[in-house]
């Protein structure tokens, strides 16, 4: 259906003005008789052309009289036409059709454009008289009218007026003959339909009324325009090429869409997906086999279409055929078939993954293994921990990645086992990965199972066993790591001392931790480990919420005597700047002695100073900010300070 914009652009502006007027209308009902007193008197246009949009929801034929003077008004024409075209009965059409003979120009086109909405017969014969206006707006305004009545009278003039029709109208007389083909095709007279699309393919016409002529006249002759629609889908013209993709959506019919899948395999190979996804959006039961069967074999590409295709249209018969694609060496039909698997909705899919499973061997077994894991698939778990053992090392892969997904803490022993069991790395790295991520799901029920790592020789289990059981937190897991600083080899003293170093897991829970790094700030041996355990410490600090801000400062204060470099004061400093308190203010101005941190320490200064502090008085926070604002050499701290300082006099 074509649908001029001026139509589209009456419909938004027609349910923009009922919405508003009705939700207005609820707390402010209107009397017509009041409307009509406001038209008729010396109100502002203004109030007028709102009046008109009232009328609109409220008017009825009592209106039509006085709506009608105004279509002759260059300011609230449109307005009155509004209402008009709303207004039911026979007297607004009797008063649109009385305005044609004393309109012109703009005015008189916005009437025919208004008889057109309303469809009305009676306004046929002045209609013809204006196809022949000299002004081409008008001639094709009533040409576009005349489609939108229609009926046999209005054909047979616009076909006639279609052969010698001005240039500048004969795109609005081709519209007009589609319009009237339209209303005939909506009423079953097929076949004059089918003679007025003709017409206007065979005319000479702009050619986007040729592209819909061609496809109002295949949709019109139903599976007989077959012919007509793949001369368009072998057209060299892109654009007879996109109406005919269109059109193959929208032609009904069995018999069509088995066509349409022998035209599948003649095409030129660059337009096969495209006719491929038409296929799939039509409303056919005998789609999806056509789907499935191109999906098997044929160009990659198509193939490739294909497979995605199914991820909206397949079901559990599509299983198969996607499962062999995905045991295919080509990477990128895999790749897609996978996708389309793990998305491919319905419990039946699922049930018929699980079902094969257990007798799968070699790629199909893995990739099974995999869709488990990446559907989620809880049951497959006792076939995939039997996949560990499997001598194919892809398989054995597959199955940790998918326990890594979808594996409890029942599956830990297994895939501790199967770390000391092999030396090869990159199955390390797999099963490292699903260690942590199980040891993330699980907590503390892992703990017991991850130990025999702690107590490992293998310098890289041990430090697997420590990352594990610090994802867990807690107090066992923290002797772990203890244990390990104090009693391990040294490559695995410096990961534990890293690991506890950054122990934000379960903060304040975790409370001996804060101790811990304590020792290694006070007793470390290795300076990396001093660094290290006072950076954790800090950060303990600040991330502990149990602490007061004068017991962090407290603390901070404490340690000032190992707080040396420049990227631990800093650290300190962010502390401090989050614990406004006057200790916190003077422990500032101590580290602003440093010149490596000193801009650092006035940006916390001024944080703090800007905040009323027990214990500081209204002074004494000027005098800090003063001395920022004078001394910081950052002029965004001391634009802060300044400010800061001016809300305080």
């Amino acid at each position: 259906m074509i649908i001029k914009k001026r139509y589209l652009c009456w419909c938004i502006a027609l349910l923009i003005a009922t919405l508003w007027t009705g939700a207005f209308a609820q707390n402010h009902p209107y009397k017509e008789s009041d409307l009509i007193s406001v038209l008729q008197s010396d109100a502002a246009k203004g109030d007028k052309a709102i009046t008109c949009k009232r009328l609109a929801i409220y008017g009825t034929e009592k209106s039509v009289p006085a709506l009608a003077p105004l279509l002759s008004d260059k300011e609230l024409a449109s307005w009155a036409r509004i209402a008009l075209e709303a207004i039911p009965g026979t007297s607004a059409d009797t008063a649109l059709r009385n305005a044609l003979g004393n309109l012109q120009g703009r005015l008189l086109v916005g009437v025919i454009n208004s008889i057109a909405v309303r469809r009305d017969v009676g306004a046929v014969d002045t209609l013809l008289q204006k196809l022949d206006d000299v002004n081409a707006s008008v001639a094709s305004a009533a040409a576009v009218a005349l489609g939108h009545i229609g009926g046999e009278k209005a054909a047979k003039a616009l076909t006639k007026s279609l052969a010698n029709a001005p240039v500048g109208v004969r795109s609005a007389v081709a519209e007009g003959c589609i319009l009237c083909a339209e209303r005939f095709l909506a009423h079953n007279r097929t076949a004059e339909a089918v003679k007025l699309y003709d017409t206007v393919r065979k005319a000479d016409v702009p050619d986007q009324r040729h592209l819909e002529a061609i496809r109002g006249a295949i949709l019109a002759r139903q599976s007989a325009g077959l012919l007509l629609l793949i001369e368009q889908l072998r057209s060299e013209d892109k654009k007879r090429l996109g109406i005919g993709l269109r059109t193959a959506r929208e032609l009904p019919g069995r018999n069509v869409t088995e066509a349409l899948a022998v035209e599948l395999n003649r095409l030129n190979p660059d337009r096969r997906s495209l006719l491929l996804l038409a296929l799939a959006d039509r409303s056919d039961s005998a789609v999806l086999p056509i789907v499935q069967k191109t999906a098997q074999s044929g160009p990659k590409e198509l193939r490739i279409t294909a497979i995605n295709i199914l991820i909206r249209l397949g079901d559990v018969s599509c299983v198969p055929v996607l499962l062999e694609a995905a045991t295919e060496d080509d990477a990128e039909l895999k790749q897609a078939a996978m996708e389309t698997l793990v998305r491919l909705p319905g419990k039946d899919v699922e049930a018929d993954i699980l079902a094969r499973l257990p007798q799968a061997k070699g790629k199909l077994q893995q990739v099974l293994i995999e869709l488990a894991g990446q559907r989620q698939i809880n049951k497959a778990l006792p076939a995939v921990v039997l996949s560990l053992h499997n001598n194919d090392a892809e398989i054995r892969g597959a199955a940790v990645r998918t326990i890594s997904i979808i594996g409890q803490d029942q599956q830990t022993p297994d895939l501790v086992k199967m770390l000391e069991n092999t030396q090869n790395s990159s199955e390390r790295a797999g099963i490292r990965k699903a260690l942590l991520a199980i040891s993330g799901r699980c907590g503390a029920k892992c703990i017991p199972h991850l130990k025999p790592l702690t107590q490992s020789r293998d310098n890289e289990l041990h430090m697997i066993g420590l990352h594990a059981l610090a994802i867990v937190g807690g107090s066992d897991a923290l002797a772990a790591v203890k244990s390990a600083i104090e009693n391990a080899e040294p490559p695995v003293q410096d990961e534990a001392v890293r690991i506890l170093s950054n122990w934000p897991y379960n903060w304040p829970q975790d409370s001996e931790a804060g101790q811990a790094l304590l020792m290694l700030v006070t007793s470390a041996k290795k300076m990396p480990h001093h660094v290290l355990g006072l950076r954790g410490y800090l950060q303990y600090i600040r991330g502990n919420k149990k602490l007061s801000n004068e017991r962090k400062v407290a603390k901070i204060k404490d340690m000032l005597s190992h707080i040396k470099r420049p990227e631990e004061k800093k650290q300190a400093i962010a502390v401090l700047g989050e614990a406004p308190s006057a200790s916190a203010l003077e422990l500032l101005t101590t580290l602003a002695e440093d010149p490596a941190v000193v801009e650092e320490a006035y940006s916390a200064m001024v944080r703090i100073a800007g905040k009323d502090i027990s214990g500081v008085s209204r002074d004494q926070r000027r005098e800090v900010l003063q001395t920022v604002a004078e001394k910081s050499r950052n002029d965004g701290t001391r634009q802060r300070a300044r400010k800061t300082l001016s809300k305080l006099r």
